[in-house]
């Protein structure tokens, strides 16, 4: 067997690991796929004698790939997401992902975990996904960020806080919390209105911004019926919704495509939703802090 076919199968046997590195680093399937394909081309016109360890030098290869795509998306600063009413985050493309696989994909990594990803550098991601998802050593991270190997630390231990965020509330309190929003999210899930009605105080109120829609201008409702039929009438968008931590309090997030959308505050009182604030002004969600609710 020559180098380049054994290459060829080594390079197949490490494909799922290195799409699965790729879909953290970049939160898009299709994407995940081109900055593998990329790191195949790059692997055929290498020099095989030169390559020693070759996981490692696909695994840095990859993640070198995946740094250059975040660093070009952050350069652009992309225009606003436009999310239809029924936002398809794949794009709906020939030959691309669709919603269904997508949402599989994020919820197989943690649609939060994605949203806060998105929200570090390049370098605090790479970091971090290399080092605390894959266990890559921070001497072998250091190079591919011209970082020295405490500066990889110190980048991953930075964006380590940021994922996992930090609440207020007594553990008790949160988890009563918690409950009322996964309960507020299944019964928007299957369109329950009456059990949903059970969870609404009320006199509840929600706010919506304009950018949330579905209609121009800002939108208010008050009353447990008006406000469970919004959100009953809300199941095709909720499935890309996931419980998060919302400025330290349980919340959902609703990101097609790994980037946030719109996020959900909830205000309970007495084990009820007393408020809900749907944030989705690109100017506001900037000064929303998300982080992923512990399992």
């Amino acid at each position: 067997m020559d180098e380049s076919t054994l290459l060829l199968e080594r390079f197949e046997e490490d494909r799922t690991r290195l799409r699965a590195v790729a879909y953290r680093m970049l939160g898009s399937a299709s994407e995940a796929d081109d900055a593998v394909q990329e790191t195949w081309l790059r692997l055929g016109g290498a020099d095989a004698g030169e390559i020693r360890n070759l996981r490692g030098w696909l695994t840095t290869v990859v993640a070198r790939v995946c740094l250059n795509m975040l660093r070009t998306r952050a350069s652009r600063r992309e225009e606003p997401l436009d999310v239809p009413e029924h936002p398809d985050p794949a794009g709906a493309r020939e030959g691309e992902y669709g919603p269904e696989e997508e949402a599989l994909l994020a919820d197989s990594v943690g649609l939060a975990l994605l949203v806060v990803l998105d929200t570090l550098s390049p370098a605090e991601r790479l970091a971090f996904v290399l080092h605390d998802m894959f266990a890559v050593p921070f001497d072998e991270i250091a190079p591919m960020i011209e970082r020295s190997p405490a500066a990889a630390r110190q980048l991953a231990s930075r964006a380590r806080r940021r994922v996992k965020g930090a609440s207020p509330l007594p553990e008790a309190d949160l988890a009563r919390r918690r409950r009322v929003v996964e309960a507020f999210l299944a019964a928007s899930r299957g369109g329950d209105f009456e059990a949903l009605v059970t969870l609404l105080d009320a006199d509840v109120i929600l706010r919506a911004d304009r950018a949330a829609g579905p209609t121009p201008a800002p939108l208010l409702l008050r009353g447990a019926h008006k406000v469970g039929k919004g959100a009953s009438m809300a199941a095709e968008r909720v499935r890309f919704t996931r419980p998060a931590l919302v400025n330290g309090s349980p919340g959902l997030v609703m990101a097609p495509g790994g980037r946030l959308f719109l996020v959900l505050a909830f205000t309970i009182r007495d084990d009820k939703v007393a408020e809900i604030d749907i944030i989705a002004d690109a100017d506001r969600l900037g000064g929303v802090e998300v982080a992923v609710l512990d399992a």
